[in-house]
């Protein structure tokens, strides 16, 4: 072959080599362009651009001054430090740098390293300012801080069971932080944005998107912050004083619900409530913990033979030391005035338990029957709404009363619902009543909350009774006041401690027995309640003490002492002008 040829076959070959190649290189191209451009975008979006997430603001949580909005949940800025596997370079630099700031990380950095499918490894949480500038200057690739909140109570421990805590995930827990969660928690945004080498955001770009942040609502509790700490102060001398082991103390406005107050004890710190060792001091027992009421519940037998028209305060029956029900024998405390005929109005001034019995014979007609069954137990549930939950924004327990159509409706458990046993009420279903009671007759769902802070003001609730009907009537509400300020000036008659006079208080002692282990009423173990009102010419605040985990414990000798304490208080706080100093 002349060497013409085999130079022409060369080139030939160079040739056909070089279409080849460009046909593969065009094919690559097109494959890349055309069949997997979708892929590669993804690929190189990716690795440029960042979806960052914009964490909303947890809202703040107030109390009532006065007239005035005080914080008492608020946020401080802390910080979270996080290694990217991936990124960090000097593995012995960033572990000293964590020897130094940190004094107790939650994982060691060789254990973080050796995670290399993560690109977010988080070593320490809450760190404060002075860390997170100290972890700053070292500048170590691959460490990073992100910028967060955590919870802190400015007042440490005061209404912990109304306001609750903000765990480890950022989610509120009991109380207020718990039922406002959604409201307090606000929307997180977006930043979708194209970034650099090192994730720094830019502004170019045509495929950024910002969806901010909806930070969290303000909520303004009813709450009033000194008449908060007056209840948690006397309750917790009253205590001291009766030797008991818990106790809580509500204030109420009961012309229109709002709770200026709910202390409980024993109690906590919201910001440490890791170190908790019995989690019951989380629950509000106000609202959480039914009970069976004691005496308290006189004051609602007598208004609903008022409202009736079937009992008054001067009717007159034959007072007995005891009676026998149903082959129970029922017994008033002491036998005074024993086989005398006396009134009404008597029986709730000394508190007897067989003048409840003849106001339940007047509901029947002269006697203990259906009918007066039906009447007393309408009344507890569809005028003053017992045994179930009043409404209030945070979790509470119905309790319980038994329907006089239900087989354990007898006779003998309706005698002992009359004076306060044989059903369970909360605090605030009791003190929610009695507001109705006292107030002319209106039922409020009582509410923890005044409304909402907005660019610095209160937006407030609008205020609305629970029902268009009347509890009781006005005229029978007057009577239920006129009733226990008698009862309140008989119980005072004789004691030390002075209660100001001119003003319009009144109330009703409550001393209930217990249950013991066999399943028996004990009168050793009893709970102590005294619920009451003051005001300068009509009652302008409802206030229920209720102390237990003791020995011997009384309405009148325990849970009183506490209501006059915290009753002067807030008659000096509001600066209430006493009738006798009144123009009017």
């Amino acid at each position: 072959m002349s060497t013409d040829n085999r130079m022409e076959r060369r080139v030939k070959f160079l040739v056909v080599m070089m279409i080849l190649g460009f046909l593969v290189i065009a094919f690559k191209l097109f494959s890349l362009q055309i069949i997997h451009h979708d892929e590669y975008v993804a690929l190189a979006d990716n690795e440029q651009i960042k979806r960052l997430e914009i964490p909303a603001k947890r809202g703040l949580i107030y109390m009532m001054n006065g007239d005035l909005p005080t914080p008492i949940a608020m946020n401080e800025v802390v910080w979270t430090l996080f290694l990217d596997p991936k990124e960090v370079s000097e593995a012995a630099a960033v572990e000293k740098m964590i020897n130094e700031v940190v004094p107790a990380p939650l994982m060691s950095v060789s254990e973080a390293l050796g995670d290399k499918t993560s690109r977010y490894k988080v070593l320490a949480k809450n760190l404060s300012r002075k860390q997170a500038e100290a972890i700053k200057k070292q500048n170590l690739k691959g460490v990073g801080l992100q910028e967060t909140t955590r919870r802190v109570y400015p007042e440490g421990g005061l209404a912990a069971q109304t306001l609750g805590f903000v765990n480890g995930e950022a989610k509120g827990q009991y109380g207020a932080e718990e039922a406002f969660n959604e409201r307090l928690s606000g929307k997180d945004g977006v930043l979708q944005t194209v970034t650099d080498v090192n994730s720094v955001p830019l502004t170019i770009g045509d495929k950024n998107i910002r969806i901010p942040a909806q930070n969290g609502e303000n909520i303004v509790l009813s709450l009033d912050r000194n008449i908060q700490a007056a209840a948690e102060k006397y309750l917790a001398a009253g205590l001291t004083q009766s030797k008991a082991g818990w106790g809580s103390v509500l204030v109420m406005n009961p012309r229109n619900g709002r709770v200026l107050a709910m202390a409980n004890l024993p109690s906590y710190n919201p910001e440490k409530y890791m170190e908790v060792e019995d989690a019951k001091v989380f629950s509000n027992a106000i609202l959480s913990d039914p009970y069976e009421p004691g005496s308290v519940m006189k004051t609602f037998t007598m208004a609903t033979g008022i409202d009736t028209g079937l009992a008054t305060p001067e009717m007159t029956y034959l007072n007995k030391y005891q009676e026998v029900i149903d082959g129970h024998t029922v017994k008033n405390a002491t036998s005074s005035l024993h086989n005398q005929t006396i009134t009404f109005q008597d029986a709730m001034n000394h508190s007897y338990n067989t003048g409840m019995i003849n106001i339940l014979r007047k509901l029947g007609g002269g006697e203990i029957n259906q009918k007066a069954k039906t009447i007393l137990y309408d009344y507890f549930t569809e005028k003053f709404y017992f045994g179930q939950n009043t409404g209030i924004e945070l979790f509470e327990t119905a309790g319980v009363v038994i329907s006089p159509d239900n087989e354990e409706g007898s006779d003998i458990r309706y005698v002992n619902m009359g004076f306060g046993q044989g059903l369970n009420l909360s605090m605030i279903q009791v003190a929610a009543a009695f507001s109705a009671a006292i107030n002319g007759g209106v039922y409020y769902t009582p509410t923890v909350v005044q409304g909402v802070l907005e660019d610095g003001k209160i937006i407030e609730n609008q205020i609305k009774p629970a029902r268009k009907d009347t509890v009781i009537s006005k005229d029978a509400s007057q009577k239920m006041i006129d009733v226990l300020v008698k009862v309140r000036k008989f119980l005072r008659t004789g004691k030390k401690d002075s209660e100001p006079s001119g003003y319009l208080i009144g109330g009703k002692t409550g001393t209930a027995e217990t249950i013991d282990e066999r399943g028996l009423y004990t009168e050793e173990q009893t709970i102590g309640s005294y619920i009451g009102f003051g005001g300068a010419t009509t009652p302008e605040y409802v206030i229920m003490v209720r102390v237990g985990g003791g020995y011997h414990l009384g309405g009148n000798t325990d849970a009183d002492p506490i209501f006059t304490e915290l009753s002067k208080y807030i008659l000096n706080y509001w600066k209430l002008i006493p009738k006798e100093n009144n123009n009017g």
